[in-house]
């Protein structure tokens, strides 16, 4: 698993909330179906997930609709069991929809292909409301060892250091999250020990976080740093910005040291009722792949 160098330290959890609220659109009766192709690392149970998150994302998208943008990466991983070729299909898909609850137990059809990896086909039914965004277009890369916008990078090396640069057209509020392979997804931004919790950002000025070396006026900097345990992974990074405060979800801190983090099924639950009560709220996600340091 890929690891997030920082500064120890305790968060101080006092971020305001100040959601925009909106009237409830009407609730729709949707299903949908999608198909998951696993590896030999996927549990029963995780493969049962991604089909279940892929047949709900797909029942959305034939009721409201969806904008996606789309990266395909691949890797030659080399395990005990030999070498592993694997497609990672990293998606940030914008739909246009929110999933309510699901109509009755979600259908499964469980083989296993050719290479003995499981194929997980699932159906399913339920309720789910159209969300309006409005979002604000802003400005975010991920920067590996330098601070200047030519520093732009999504692949780095064990013991890279990761910055990111961040401009917006309005003044608003800033939160960042890193998503592992494995579902954990930890708060980067805001710092540990920034006494407010809040990033206030200003418009047009350019950011740069995570630089230690770079004057900060939102507390201590923690420093970011890669490392892998000696094989290729895919992380996700997400930026969060909207002209309106928002609260960081409830995070535990009993597993990567002083990192806040959740698990991608809360995360995605907190997005959706966030970007729901706020139609300005935007999200970008940067897809980072990591390789293992071979000096």
């Amino acid at each position: 698993m890929s690891v997030i160098r920082r500064i120890m330290g305790m968060a101080v959890c006092t971020s305001k909330n100040a959601q925009t609220a909106t009237a409830a659109p009407d609730v729709k009766k949707v299903s949908g179906t999608y198909t998951y192709y696993g590896d030999k690392n996927d549990s029963p149970a995780m493969a049962k997930r991604k089909a279940l998150e892929g047949a709900r994302l797909d029942a959305i998208s034939r009721e409201f609709g969806t904008i996606v943008s789309q990266d395909v990466l691949q890797a030659d991983r080399i395990d005990s069991k030999g070498e592993n070729n694997k497609f990672f299909s990293l998606s940030s898909t914008e739909v246009k929809g929110e999933w309510i609850a699901d109509d009755g137990d979600p259908a499964y059809v469980v083989s296993l292909g050719n290479d003995d990896c499981l194929i997980v086909s699932c159906r399913v039914s339920g309720s789910a409301k159209s969300i309006s965004n409005d979002a604000i277009d802003f400005q975010a890369l991920a920067l590996r060892n330098g601070s200047t916008k030519g520093n732009a990078s999504t692949e780095y090396y064990a013991k890279d250091n990761l910055y990111l640069y961040f401009t917006t057209p309005v003044e608003g509020y800033l939160q960042v999250y890193l998503m592992y392979e494995n579902g954990d997804v930890l708060k980067l931004l805001p710092y540990i020990n920034d006494p407010k919790q809040e990033v206030k950002v200003k418009k047009d000025y350019d950011y740069i976080f995570f630089d230690e070396n770079r004057p900060s006026s939102f507390g201590p900097v923690d420093p970011m740093g890669i490392s892998t345990d000696g094989e290729i992974e895919f992380n996700k990074m997400y930026v969060v910005f909207s002209p309106n405060a928002f609260a960081r979800p409830v995070m535990k801190t009993d597993k990567y040291g002083a990192l806040p983090y959740l698990s991608e099924e809360d995360f995605s639950k907190w997005l959706v009722k966030n970007r729901r009560n706020d139609p300005k709220m935007g999200v970008k996600q940067i897809n980072l792949k990591l390789f293992p340091n071979t000096l």
